[in-house]
């Protein structure tokens, strides 16, 4: 059975996501024509590739494209009021440095991206799946952590972030398995937040509340 990186909720999109959606995704879809992708003609330029898998809103992926200027980003997303919430304000605020893949991610990291072909992927709080029934629902397994390896260029980096202490350990567990990831950090766990992540207001309000907030960094190894 062909694996999944998500599962689809249905969700309320408002009328300025709607209104994006109708008229303003297409300058920004990426879609699977069953070859790979050609960033630097898709982006206009070569330059550094980020990939952010599940961008939610889509509120770290524009801080950090407009903080980067320099840098290519790709969004993968398949719910439409987050869809639409980024595009909206991709429009708003001018931005070409950005594209969308309303796709899933393991489609995307199977057929569409060439091997070392960017320079790293984000995932930021991805569900949990914290009843341990749904554990096999979590985006984080070896499978694909080790297809999504392959496409990253060698000292490019895997960012993880999670607010479940649980599913950090399991991330902790699976990335440290794979033999072409080195972990970044000093004590051989998690780092402190760097500073391309940016701080949404739901994580700060629940570090205000005093849950814990996770990081794992990972660079891709010059070998295998």
């Amino acid at each position: 059975m062909q694996m999944k990186s998500y599962v689809l909720r249905t969700g309320r999109v408002s009328p300025r996501q709607q209104n994006a959606l109708d008229h303003g995704l297409e300058e920004f879809e990426l879609k699977n024509t069953g070859q790979p992708w050609d960033l630097a003609q898709i982006f206009g330029r070569s330059a550094e590739t980020i990939v952010e898998i599940g961008f939610g809103m889509g509120a770290s992926l524009i801080s950090m494209a407009l903080e980067r200027p320099d840098r290519n980003f790709l969004g993968i997303e398949v719910h439409r009021a987050g869809l639409g919430a980024l595009v909206a304000d991709l429009h708003s605020n001018s931005m070409t440095n950005v594209r969308i893949a309303p796709l899933d991610a393991v489609e995307v990291f199977d057929t569409c991206l060439t091997d070392s072909s960017i320079t790293g992927v984000q995932i930021f709080f991805p569900d949990p799946w914290p009843k341990k029934r749904h554990h096999k629902r979590r985006l984080v397994q070896s499978a694909f952590i080790n297809r999504l390896v392959q496409k990253i260029r060698p000292g490019g980096f895997l960012h993880c972030a999670t607010d479940w202490q649980a599913y950090a350990e399991h991330m902790l567990a699976v990335l440290s398995a794979e033999p072409c990831l080195i972990n970044q950090s000093t004590s051989n766990d998690y780092v402190v937040r760097p500073n391309l992540r940016p701080l949404t207001k739901f994580e700060h309000r629940g570090l205000l509340l005093g849950h814990g907030v996770w990081d794992l960094l990972f660079m891709r190894s010059n070998y295998g």
